[in-house]
């Protein structure tokens, strides 16, 4: 027997997109929907203005904690470490302040990955 049998498929990235979209018309300031609406853009190639959507909600009150960790671990993949660790610093600091300590763990960890090459003494 297999339950996934009786689960509907899931739709298409560009359905499920669509429907961000148009919820996003009627919520502009929900801040999961633009979240997930930048993670859709990232995983359909467009990085940019995905990490302008993760830096609009970086700033928001309160900072989105997530933001700062999917924007470092993009900026990882588009070998910009530097760019990288000021957005995974700032994360660890934010998550600090609202107690969120698993995820100032998780950055501090991927932030120790970078190491520190190529930058300079601070």
């Amino acid at each position: 027997m297999h339950d996934d049998a009786h689960q509907p498929p899931a739709p298409p990235a560009n359905a499920r997109r669509q429907r961000i979209e148009a919820m996003l018309a009627e919520e502009p300031d929900d801040v999961f929907l633009r979240y997930s609406l930048a993670l859709m853009m990232d995983g359909d190639g467009e990085w940019e203005p995905c990490l302008e959507i993760l830096e609009d909600l970086a700033r928001g009150t309160p900072p989105y904690v997530p933001a700062f960790q999917m924007s470092g671990q993009i900026l990882v993949a588009r070998n910009q470490p530097d760019a990288a660790r000021r957005a995974l610093r700032e994360g660890i600091e934010q998550a600090r302040a609202q107690g969120l300590t698993h995820a100032a763990a998780e950055m501090a960890e991927l932030l120790t990955t970078l190491g520190s090459a190529g930058e300079g003494g601070d």
